[in-house]
């Protein structure tokens, strides 16, 4: 029986030794390589061609969803299954969008994960179930999420910032300039028109993206 093959990316080691050990439990799926990041996944998915990419969005460099840009550039029909502790509606919509075929938070991995793996192994999307039902929800209503019109750069900056980060943090941990990041900022600002800091933390509030 063939083995279905996965790139596990995560920044932090010990995430990526208890996923390995909850995929490798299943004697039809195996744990090929390991990123800590998106570049590294990058190159990796080049090198080892798995057939499905676990991935963690928040992390240094370009993060996932950068990272999910350029592997779907090189390849449209790459399959990603993002494993976020982001439990909003905002993210799973942005990484569908950008071409990943699943969403779980890691809150409910260790029930939903191979499930997951193997529904999109076959070509099917997956869902969490609560993440489905809140996207379902936001889109009966109607509602359209100020945050929908920042670029994925933007959106990476925008939740820096509004996690109180500053400027140089974000410019070491996104390897940005902090010119580049200042640029971000100000197209941020015209966007969701917000004066400062504490007005882009309160839009990220009343999106669900941090607690109060």
């Amino acid at each position: 029986m063939s083995q279905i093959k996965i790139l596990l990316v995560d920044d932090h080691a010990v995430v990526r030794m208890g996923f390995k050990m909850l995929i490798e439990a299943e004697a039809d799926i195996k744990v090929i390589g390991e990123a800590e990041s998106g570049e590294v996944a990058v190159k990796l998915f080049q090198e080892l061609k798995p057939d499905i990419i676990v991935m963690d969005i928040t992390m240094p460099g370009i993060g996932g969803l950068e990272a999910i840009d350029r592997i779907m550039a090189k390849d449209k029909n790459t399959k990603i299954l993002v494993l976020s502790a982001h439990e909003d509606s905002v993210h799973p919509k942005r990484v569908l969008n950008a071409g990943a075929m699943g969403y779980l938070t890691k809150r409910s991995a260790a029930e939903e994960l191979i499930k997951a793996i193997k529904s999109i192994y076959q070509g099917k999307r997956y869902l969490e179930p609560n993440i489905a039902q809140q996207m379902a929800i936001t889109q009966l209503s109607g509602e359209t999420n100020p945050v929908e019109i920042l670029s994925d750069r933007e959106f990476e900056v925008f939740m820096a910032l509004a996690k109180g980060k500053s400027t140089n943090e974000i410019a070491d941990t996104l390897c940005l300039s902090p010119r580049t990041v200042g640029t971000h900022l100000y197209n941020i600002k015209q966007k969701l028109n917000a004066n400062n800091s504490a007005e882009i933390a309160l839009i990220a509030i009343r999106c669900g993206l941090i607690d109060p």
